[in-house]
């Protein structure tokens, strides 16, 4: 069954450029060409091409690249390998969000203390070692307006009162979680208004939802990989006639 790219393009939901462009990335095997130089398409193209579209969700676009590379180069073992490393860090994540969650519990607590937030005023440069970051991501945060530190008179340098430290923790920690900027925002807010942990319990339930999701992707991808390996690779060959 010959197959134009417009076909496969549509039986996958993508341009006709963009299935062009898989098979110069390695993700569909190579087509041949007709004396005229048109590509040929055959049903291997259609399921290498829809393996992949199921394989991207779950694994990314760079992983899941180099596991059709690896399939289409006969090399199973690596493709194997390549899967089970895309799992083994999903795991990791639910592991650190695992962790944050205790922490972000511990550090919560502080707000809704009685007692004032004691502590040294850092400059820019302390805080920043004392987080183990860049000194520009402190200046990233203040501009997404997650913190306010004040400006000492004369050097207008930034000091980060014992409060903005806390905060400075809190939005570190969410930070290492992948969590977006406008996500860890409300849980500020909460905090620092009423002391609540209700957008923080939100936040790393969605975390945890988003860890789901990718599993379930990753599944759904596996099963096409499944078949297209034993269709390209795993095949059993037919012994020539003696």
């Amino acid at each position: 069954m010959g197959l134009r790219p417009v076909d496969l393009a549509r039986r996958a939901g993508v341009s006709t450029q963009l299935v062009r462009n898989y098979e110069a990335a390695g993700i569909l095997p190579p087509a041949p060409r007709s004396d005229t130089g048109y590509r040929q398409y055959g049903p291997e193209h259609l399921q290498a091409l829809l393996t992949y579209r199921a394989l991207y969700p779950g694994f990314g676009a760079e992983t899941a690249t180099e596991i059709m590379r690896a399939v289409h180069n006969g090399d199973e073992a690596l493709a194997y390998r390549l899967v089970d490393a895309a799992h083994a860090a999903l795991h990791e994540q639910r592991l650190a969000t695992d962790a944050a969650d205790e922490a972000l519990a511990a550090l919560a607590a502080e707000y809704v203390d009685e007692q004032p937030v004691t502590g040294p005023s850092l400059l820019v440069g302390e805080l920043a070692h004392r987080l183990g970051i860049r000194t520009s991501a402190l200046r990233v945060w203040e501009a997404a307006g997650l913190l306010a530190p004040t400006r000492e008179p004369g050097t207008k340098y930034r000091r980060y009162g014992p409060e903005q430290v806390r905060d400075a923790r809190i939005i570190h920690m969410l930070r290492q979680g992948r969590y977006y900027f406008e996500q860890i925002k409300p849980v500020l807010d909460g905090l620092r208004r009423t002391g609540s942990t209700d957008a923080l319990r939100a936040a790393i339930a969605e975390r945890r939802a988003a860890h789901d999701r990718q599993t379930k992707a990753m599944l759904r991808g596996a099963a096409l990989l499944h078949q297209l390996i034993d269709d390209l690779v795993l095949a059993p060959t037919v012994p020539a006639p003696l």
